[in-house]
């Protein structure tokens, strides 16, 4: 489903190219869990934004459900980022005049599809514990629940891959262990994850361990499913 060739990154400064990601080869199937780690630094951001089309590699290969995004034109991008990927970021960039409800169906709004995603909105809702609060607006919600709308958002257009980008990192062990129980039932639902980490206990949710050190990757290990359990 998701396969990364030889992707290098290389960003410009005074003294010459910074190489960030360095030959990185990577494939996941559908349905995977995989957990990418490493020191501050690694590339491992740098590596979740160019699966997610959201940066370009300097060179190497990106293949998402039988397409490269970045042979698309700019329109055609940002369809193909809005229809086949989720992304929910440690920030969890609500707009805060929007309700609950509304912040969910955002992602509708730029849609090819003309279907009313409504019913669904609120599906997704229910599914993370928010039916009662569809009509707060950010402002009204703890960190959790502003996290568990990001992940229904993410989730509305039925994309194929989702992406987490430290999506606990804002929370209390209690309530990342809560939002992790969620991610399981999504990935128990047949949703291929993965999610950038830098907690031990996080990545421990995910079948697969990616590793990078400086901009390549240290290790690459499957293990025990607690997501999938």
């Amino acid at each position: 489903m998701l396969e990364i060739i030889s992707v290098t990154k290389d960003y410009p400064t005074p003294r010459g190219p910074l190489s960030v990601l360095s030959g990185v080869s990577l494939r996941l199937s559908r349905g995977d869990a995989a957990a990418i780690m490493g020191p501050s630094g690694s590339g491992k951001s740098t590596l979740l934004h160019i699966i997610g089309a959201l940066d370009n590699p300097t060179s190497g290969s990106v293949t998402l459900d039988s397409a490269n995004p970045f042979e698309l034109d700019k329109k055609a991008l940002a369809a193909f980022r809005n229809e086949k990927v989720g992304f929910v970021f440690q920030d969890h960039c609500l707009l805060p005049q929007c309700s609950v409800l509304e912040n969910v169906l955002t992602p509708t709004l730029v849609s090819r599809t003309s279907s009313d995603r409504t019913e669904r909105a609120r599906a997704l809702l229910a599914q993370v514990g928010l039916t009662e609060r569809l009509d707060h607006r950010p402002a009204e919600l703890s960190g959790g629940e502003k996290q568990r709308v990001a992940l229904a958002r993410a989730l509305i257009n039925e994309p194929v891959l989702l992406l987490c980008d430290e999506p606990t990192g804002n929370l209390d062990t209690k309530t990342s262990y809560e939002i992790m129980g969620i991610f399981g039932e999504i990935h128990n639902n047949g949703n291929t994850v993965v999610l950038v980490t830098h907690e031990e206990d996080i990545a421990g949710h995910a079948h697969r361990v990616v590793r990078l050190r400086d901009g390549v990757i240290e290790s690459d290990k499957k293990k025990i499913p607690e997501l999938v359990s």
